[in-house]
């Protein structure tokens, strides 16, 4: 018999269907997020790293590693964590293959985010030398957002973005979405 208990139930279990086909066409493609080749010029300014230090920014990525660097601040509950968990996994999967890149995450929230704080949270993520958390004064900061398109006015707002320079390339790569570990590899 049918009754609108069972129409409900089916209707329930096609959506989980449809959702589940969904997933496996998206995983299948690894596009969640949307890519594209740009040209940033790094910002002249001193910030500061997770231990204090004063680094003049252009100097920093002079460098014959591979860049990626993406964009955090210390109290976030949603995106920041889950793209640093990538960064922490990517980081153990290039030491044990004995792969030097540079991993850098830029504050967003320099009124709040200490070095202390950066420390903290990259410790949190088990980060390793050769991942830097940069923060500094406001408007060296907004500068360096402003230079990779990265600025929000309200941190609230943010968004999951992920850069990435090969050694000597003019070109950056954006990746604006939720990358897997996989996918960052």
């Amino acid at each position: 018999m049918i009754t609108r208990a069972n129409v409900l139930k089916g209707t329930k279990w096609a959506v989980v269907f449809l959702f589940a086909i969904a997933a496996n066409v998206g995983a299948a493609d690894s596009k969640y997020y949307k890519k594209t080749f740009e040209e940033y010029e790094i910002p002249d300014v001193v910030l500061l790293n997770h231990e204090g230090e004063k680094v003049p920014l252009k100097e920093y990525f002079d460098t014959d590693k591979p860049v990626i660097l993406d964009f955090v601040y210390g109290t976030c509950t949603t995106i920041c964590p889950v793209l640093s968990v990538g960064f922490s996994y990517f980081q153990k999967k290039t030491l044990a293959n004995g792969e030097e890149v540079q991993l850098i995450s830029f504050s967003i929230d320099p009124d709040n985010d200490t070095p202390e704080i950066m420390k903290e949270y990259l410790q949190r993520y088990n980060g390793q030398p050769g991942w830097d958390i940069f923060t500094g004064n406001r408007d060296d900061v907004i500068s360096v957002l402003r230079s990779f398109d990265a600025f929000v006015a309200n941190k609230m707002d943010h968004f999951p973005l992920t850069i990435l320079r090969g050694p000597g390339d003019e070109k950056w790569v954006r990746l604006y979405g939720m990358l897997s570990a996989s996918d960052l590899m």
